[in-house]
């Protein structure tokens, strides 16, 4: 008795605890019974919110989905802008959850990878348009902030009516899902736009432009063409320094040359004056004896003469150039 007991009460435990589920806080569970959702009247799926929750143990599944928000990664693409120009765009988006009922339905059973596949079809359709529009100059700019908001509110609401966009394979794929919704709910969901990701239950939270690079081509022909304009530039400035320099080079010769004629003439002009009021002092001095200048002259004629021990001088005594060398008796005689 007592060993039924037991049994029974380990099968009551075994019980409650396979019936008992936890979602955690950051996500949602969807349960599954025999492999099919679970509706509620409106034959929307049935959503658990985090916390702990009850099932049906060995009857019933429960498939998690993740309610945080996700970062998409695209690998970097070729855009066209309106000047037919090519850039090199490489870029991410953040998304998550909206609608957990629609999004299970509409991806095949939550499968993240669809998701991820038609989201990023869809955003580099937008993305393209939105480039499409926009030159260079709006985009690496002031624009850059309103295209990644113009791309992330058209991921969420579509495109208006009036837009003249043709439908790509991204539309055709997410207006599948939103159709094959429609039929699994029997057309109790809220209408959303088919052209829009609402239409998967997800929401664009942000998107962001990494870089923008031109082609490999186009930037090694903007390379040289700026290096070209550089040397080109710098050629001009050499030009124009060495023409300066030669202008400065020859102003200052020509002014030295002018300092040193001036200075040369004012020279001679002071020279010439100086040797006259010279000449004019010995003038007025030897006139006053003629005798004394005679015998100045004489005696610097002697010092120029015999300068060396060695020179000879052939002259016959009663030369007068001697006459300053004799005795006053003998110039008294003579």
């Amino acid at each position: 008795m007592r060993k039924s007991f037991l049994l029974i009460v380990v099968v009551v435990l075994v019980a409650l605890y396979a019936s008992l589920f936890v979602v955690q806080e950051g996500q949602r569970g969807i349960v599954l019974r025999f492999g099919k959702v679970l509706r509620d009247s409106d034959n929307k799926p049935l959503v658990y919110a985090p916390g702990l929750h009850f099932k049906v143990p060995f009857v019933e599944s429960i498939k998690m989905l993740d309610a945080r928000i996700q970062t998409m990664d695209n690998q970097a693409d070729r855009f066209v802008t309106s000047e037919k120009k090519d850039l090199i765009v490489d870029s991410y988006l953040k998304w998550r959850i909206s609608d957990f009922s629609r999004y299970y339905l509409a991806t095949g059973g939550g499968d993240v990878s669809q998701a991820e596949v038609l989201l990023k079809r869809k955003f580099s359709d937008r993305l393209r348009s939105e480039i499409g529009r926009l030159d260079v100059k709006d985009i690496v700019t002031d624009s850059r902030g309103r295209l990644t908001l113009d791309v992330r509110d058209a991921l969420n609401t579509g495109s208006a009516g009036d837009e003249p966009e043709a439908t790509t394979e991204a539309d055709d794929a997410i207006a599948s899902a939103a159709k094959r919704v429609e039929q699994e709910t029997k057309g109790k969901q809220p209408a959303v736009n088919p052209n829009s990701m609402a239409a998967l239950g997800i929401e664009v939270v942000d998107v962001r432009l990494k870089q923008i690079n031109l082609p490999e081509e186009v930037s090694s022909a903007i390379y040289d063409r700026m290096r070209a304009e550089r040397n080109a530039v710098a050629l001009r400035h050499i030009s124009q320094g060495k023409e300066e320099a030669t202008k400065i080079q020859a102003a200052a010769d020509y002014e030295r040359t002018r300092t040193v004629a001036e200075a040369e003439r004012t020279a001679r002009i002071t020279r010439g004056e100086g040797d006259a009021e010279a000449a004019k002092l010995f003038a007025d001095a030897f006139s006053q004896d003629p005798d004394f200048y005679a015998f100045i002259r004489s005696l610097r004629a002697y010092e120029a003469s015999f300068k060396s021990g060695n020179d000879v001088m052939v002259l016959s005594p009663d030369s007068d150039f001697f006459r300053f060398m004799k005795s006053p008796d003998q110039l008294k005689t003579k």
